[in-house]
């Protein structure tokens, strides 16, 4: 399948999902968000693609914002139905069931970086800014920024980047814990990729279920999501994939 504003392709179980709407720095309307929704269905089904890398064309901006024509600023109702309908969307890609990585070139800004903590990891080249601006322009982030951001860098900081409306340069996303690790442009690409090729070494079901309970143990007490460990645990302990590496594993070792 083909798309207007994405570029999807494969390559050695890593497919690259590329925004492509460089004219207006990859900015997400509604046909590009419609369109990412059934690029990770396809995702989904593909059982030759265990982890995906997203970016935005160019080197100025892996997404600059939501497309500013299309908020609709006079119906509250189509705006709240607008929202829920990408919050929809973003949800689809975390709860996607292969990791996928954001390789976050230049601006990142708004509902991008709503997209980007989507994603299961993030990688930002060294001029990338990561920020949401909405508060400046008189509305609240509407895409899951509030609560993402959140949960990744802390009430403190989110209260701070939310409220001051001021985007942070890669640096200091990579200290408070918003990305996983800052590169050279010139090798974003590269070492995003030596990520993915890590994480394929690993076995797709233990991957799937760690990443299950990951997400959904935050959600419960403490208690409940010890019991859910457990029981993710001993599920991949039975999948034919741990019988095999177990027994070769020790086979190694003997």
């Amino acid at each position: 399948m083909s798309w207007k504003n994405i570029i999807l392709k494969k390559e050695n179980k890593i497919g690259f999902i590329t925004l492509n709407r460089p004219e207006v720095y990859n900015a997400l309307n509604a046909s590009l968000l419609g369109e990412l929704g059934e690029t990770v269905e396809e995702v989904k089904k593909d059982p030759d693609i265990g982890v995906v890398i997203l970016t935005g064309a160019g080197e100025k901006a892996f997404v600059s914002g939501a497309d500013i024509n299309e908020i609709p600023a006079s119906n509250a109702i189509v705006a709240w139905a607008t929202s829920r309908d990408h919050q929809s969307i973003l949800n689809q890609l975390e709860r996607l069931g292969k990791p996928s990585i954001a390789a976050i070139n230049g601006y990142c800004l708004g509902g991008g970086l709503e997209l980007a903590m989507a994603c299961t990891l993030r990688i930002a080249s060294e001029n990338a800014k990561l920020g949401l601006p909405e508060l400046g322009l008189g509305f609240v982030p509407g895409f899951g920024g509030t609560q993402r951001l959140t949960r990744l860098v802390g009430r403190g900081k989110a209260f701070e980047m939310i409220l001051t409306a001021k985007p942070i340069d890669a640096i200091e996303a990579f200290r408070v814990g918003l990305v996983n690790q800052v590169v050279p442009l010139s090798e974003l690409i590269p070492k995003t990729k030596e990520m993915a090729e890590s994480i394929l070494k690993s076995g797709p079901t233990a991957i799937r279920l760690a990443m299950d309970l990951l997400l959904r143990g935050q959600e419960m007490s403490l208690d409940n999501s010890l019991a859910f460990e457990s029981a993710m645990t001993s599920v991949s302990l039975m999948s034919p994939e741990a019988a095999q590496r177990l027994k070769a594993f020790i086979e190694k070792k003997k």
